[in-house]
């Protein structure tokens, strides 16, 4: 039973449409950095909330729903789409007016949907997105003729253009001036269309083309000859290698100036509170524990944003559909489904999104082939631990001329291997327990356009604010936890050695120590993994605060990194590096995969065998790297 809106609340309008029909774009168009992202109750999905005032001055709500194609739901997202667009969904006010988003270069495809939303009854607007790109492909859309036919208001809109909303708010303030009291509208009765149904949809959506498309235009003579080069299998398989080395020489050369200038404040801050505050344990909890702690997270940031200002650049440009196309075959070869590359694409990112993206995959045996190997992808958490080693043991060179950063080299790398190993489990996988026929990818191409600068500025907003938030609470409740296990008990009296030896973290250490000394790890590293686990980037966190108390004098004069590479071997940082390729997930993730394969088996094989490639692949690298380097 949906939630009842009270008269007081303000109007809530809910954008519902096809998936990369524009939909986020517009969100951000109307609410701009007024917005919030969180899960649905009881269900891994997301949900964007945000508002805005109105021309007329009136404040309204908008909520930003999953992609779909049909209230005739196929996947958990799109049941949660029906399920909010209908009222059925528990704790959530049903929506006052729906704004289906239509791609107006597609106009065929997205109709099925309006006709289907039509029949509910609910005040309804359409909004034709795209209409600059459709204008250019010479597509003809008589606005008046499809309202007409359609019954409901049509606004075209082009939600990436300043001002290209403003018939949309101006439409919505008349729609909601006329519309009945709030909180008088009962769930809606509907039921699930018939093939008859269907095939009357069709038809219907054909009678409305021939009413008010004049013209379907074509895709443009420079979008034809970009796709030309850019879909070759040959030259732009090349191109999509040439953009992924490149982003991750950027992590590096552009992120450098923003972390030292963290870097410094921090180093500030720690030096000032040390100043004021006499010695003690609280001294010791907020220099040690938090500020050293928290910030050697923290400090990653610039790189973070960094990597996802090129996602979300490659996604807002189109291109990541056409690298869906060219890796299709490669995807093919070990027998994943098409569309397994839009999960594997977004575990770059974050394993769980990615793991929630397999969704879409409809048959079962690829959908669980495709989570298993998700976590494999570099997810950013694994970002900081990544560059504080090649920080650490990697020279801040170049080669081939000095046009290649050795650092971003060794980067691009791990990427790679993470890719590599994701493919080749994939191949065993598929042929062992996840046998059957590959299906072929269909997907649409969308249109290229210029990104949006004011979207691509809201998204990495909106991903500082999701890191800092987690550095300041998951990330800070562990590390006080971390602190204390490692400051208490305090030593007797005349003890040798550092105070950790002797407190439950150092215990913890020294006892996992024989577990991972075959493959070069150390026991601070062993105290380390263990926080890792809720966490990956807590890692870094973690050694930060072991070697403040394990270090005295000159040592913790220097950066975490120095200290690193003056106690570690070069064999340990290589072996350490390949634990993290294969790497057990975080918590979260391992959450996510019971939720989502509703199994604690799938779980367990995960983290079984994640956890035996790890250890293989650190204890192949320590020997070979001993072997050839020396201890």
């Amino acid at each position: 039973m949906a939630a009842v809106a009270s008269l007081a609340d303000p109007p809530r309008i809910a954008l519902v449409g096809n998936p990369n029909c524009g939909k986020t774009a517009l969100f951000n168009a109307l609410t701009g950095a007024r917005q919030k992202v969180a899960n649905y109750p009881g269900v891994t999905v997301e949900r964007k909330l945000g508002h805005f005032v109105s021309p007329a001055g009136a404040r309204v709500q908008v909520l930003d729903l999953p992609g779909t194609y049909s209230l005739r739901a196929r996947s958990p997202d799109e049941e949660v789409t029906r399920d909010v667009v209908l009222g059925r969904f528990e704790h959530e006010p049903m929506p006052d007016v729906l704004v289906c988003v239509a791609d107006a270069t597609n106009l065929r495809l997205h109709l099925r949907l309006v006709i289907e939303l039509k029949k509910l009854g609910r005040p309804l607007i359409l909004a034709l997105n795209m209409m600059d790109v459709a204008e250019k492909r010479g597509c003809r859309i008589d606005a008046a003729a499809l309202l007409a036919a359609l019954g409901v208001a049509v606004v075209p809109t082009v939600a990436i253009r300043r001002g290209g909303i403003a018939g949309l708010l101006a439409q919505i303030d008349r729609t909601v001036a006329v519309m009945g009291p709030r909180g008088a509208a009962a769930p809606c009765g509907w039921t699930e269309p018939s093939a008859h149904d269907l095939r009357g949809y069709h038809r219907e959506v054909e009678a409305v083309l021939r009413d008010a498309l004049r013209d379907a235009g074509r895709p443009s003579l420079a979008t034809r000859r970009i796709d030309a080069v850019l879909l070759h299998p040959a030259v732009g398989l090349l191109f999509l290698l040439t953009v992924l080395f490149l982003m991750f020489q950027a992590v590096f050369a552009w992120a450098e100036a923003p972390m030292e200038l963290i870097d410094a404040g921090l180093s500030a801050l720690q030096a000032a509170v040390a100043a004021v505050m006499p010695d003690g344990a609280l001294k010791s909890l907020i220099t040690d524990g938090i500020i050293a702690g928290v910030g050697s997270v923290v400090i990653f940031l610039p790189q973070i944003l960094v990597l996802f200002f090129f996602i979300q650049i490659l996604e807002d440009s189109g291109y990541m559909a056409r690298a869906a196309f060219l890796l299709d075959r490669l995807m093919g070869g070990v027998g994943l489904h098409g569309r397994a590359f839009i999960p594997l694409l977004s575990s770059f990112a974050c394993a769980v999104p990615g793991i929630m993206a397999a969704r879409t995959i409809e048959n079962r045996a690829d959908r669980l082939a495709t989570i298993m190997i998700a976590p494999l992808m570099t997810c950013a958490a694994r970002l900081p631990v990544y560059t504080l080693l090649i920080a650490a043991f990697v020279p801040d060179g170049t080669v081939m001329g000095g046009m290649i950063g050795l650092q971003g080299l060794v980067m691009f790398t791990l990427y790679a291997a993470g890719i590599l190993s994701a493919l080749a489990v994939a191949f065993v996988l598929k042929r062992t327990v996840f046998k059957g026929a590959r299906e072929p990818l269909l997907m649409e191409l969308p249109a290229y356009r210029l990104p949006s600068p004011r979207n691509v500025l809201i998204g990495l907003l909106e991903r500082a604010r999701i890191f800092l938030a987690r550095a300041g609470t998951i990330i800070f409740a562990i590390m006080v936890l971390l602190w204390f296990l490692a400051s208490f008990p305090v030593p007797p009296e005349g003890a040798a050695g550092p105070a950790i030896d002797h407190s439950f973290a150092g215990m913890l250490g020294h006892a996992l120590a024989p577990l991972l000394a075959p493959i070069g790890f150390t026991w601070q590293i062993a105290i380390a993994l263990v926080p890792g686990i809720a966490a990956r980037e807590v890692a870094v966190a973690a050694l930060g605060t072991v070697y403040a108390l394990s270090e005295s004098g000159d040592a913790l004069e220097s950066s975490l990194a120095g200290v690193l590479a003056a106690d570690w071997s070069l064999p340990t940082a290589l072996a350490l590096l390949a634990w993290f390729v294969f790497a057990p997930q975080c918590v979260s993730t391992l959450s996510v995969v019971k939720r989502e394969t509703n199994s604690w088996f799938w779980t367990a094989v995960m983290i079984a065998y994640m956890t035996l490639l790890a250890y293989a692949a650190a204890f192949v690298t320590f020997h070979v790297s001993t072997a050839l380097l020396g201890g």
